[in-house]
């Protein structure tokens, strides 16, 4: 008796491979991990504080491929900027889209959430202090400098109690006395009624040593001063993780 045609065919079928939605290369899916050991329910029970950077980033992609979980697709975005948070900050939206898995969405929302942190920091400095010394100015500047991939010049307007009254943006880009100029910096200050100001501004390079062109912006702003009575109490060039004041290096 000969085996039917359909039951031939079936027998030949090779076996499907089960997926299981966003299964991680060599591993297994969030989905398929115990409940305690999700990003989301150990948020949940334990706080942020108990999750790594790969498992806050997977909450924040929300959802992996068919292929890897999002606690893999986020080790591969991390992956991209060495482990660091500052560097994921500094890449383009453009080069987490190169990850598989991150799309222009998700790559979008990676940079808004690192923003948040990044302003969260901002708040932690009391705003009604005044500033005594240039590590108050260093902590109140730090988080929005240290990473920026180009200089900004800002100028913080003081207030009589030394309290920060207003930040001003001057310019954004090489700094040099042909853009940096007095009328753009006192214009603000004088329309606040500054009691004083202090200049800040980063060095991408990490390396906050005043260059000859910091020297002589800082000479021509501190001469315009005297003549509005507006005195310039310091200028603090931020670094990566430390500064340099000109007060305190007795460059004013």
């Amino acid at each position: 008796m000969e085996t039917p045609v359909a039951v031939l065919r079936e027998h030949a079928r090779p076996a499907r491979p089960r997926t299981s939605g966003s299964r991680a290369a060599g591993g297994c899916s969030i989905r398929e991990l115990p409940r305690s050991e999700r990003p989301r329910e150990r948020l949940k029970g334990l706080g942020p504080q108990a999750l790594n950077a790969a498992e806050l980033l997977a909450i924040v992609l929300g959802s992996g491929t068919g292929t890897s979980s999002a606690i893999a697709v986020a080790q591969a975005v991390l992956g991209r900027a060495e482990g660091s948070l500052r560097r994921l900050a500094l890449l383009p939206v453009a080069a987490l889209t190169g990850v598989p898995g991150v799309g222009p969405a998700r790559a979008v929302a990676i940079h808004a959430a690192l923003e948040l942190g990044r302003r969260l920091a901002d708040e932690g400095r009391d705003e009604g202090a005044p500033i005594r010394s240039p590590r108050d100015v260093y902590h109140a500047y730090v988080g929005r400098l240290q990473d920026l991939p180009v200089e900004e010049f800002h100028v913080a307007v003081l207030d009589a109690q030394h309290r920060l009254e207003r930040d001003i943006l001057v310019t954004r880009g090489i700094l040099n006395s042909s853009l940096v100029h007095p009328r753009e910096v006192f214009r603000e200050a004088i329309a606040e009624r500054a009691a004083a100001i202090v200049l800040v501004h980063n060095h991408p390079s990490g390396d906050p040593t005043p260059s000859p062109d910091d020297r002589a912006v800082t000479e021509q702003l501190v001469a315009a001063g005297r003549l509005l009575d507006i005195p310039v109490h310091d200028h603090v060039i931020v670094g990566r993780g430390r500064f340099v004041s000109f007060a305190e290096a007795g460059l004013l």
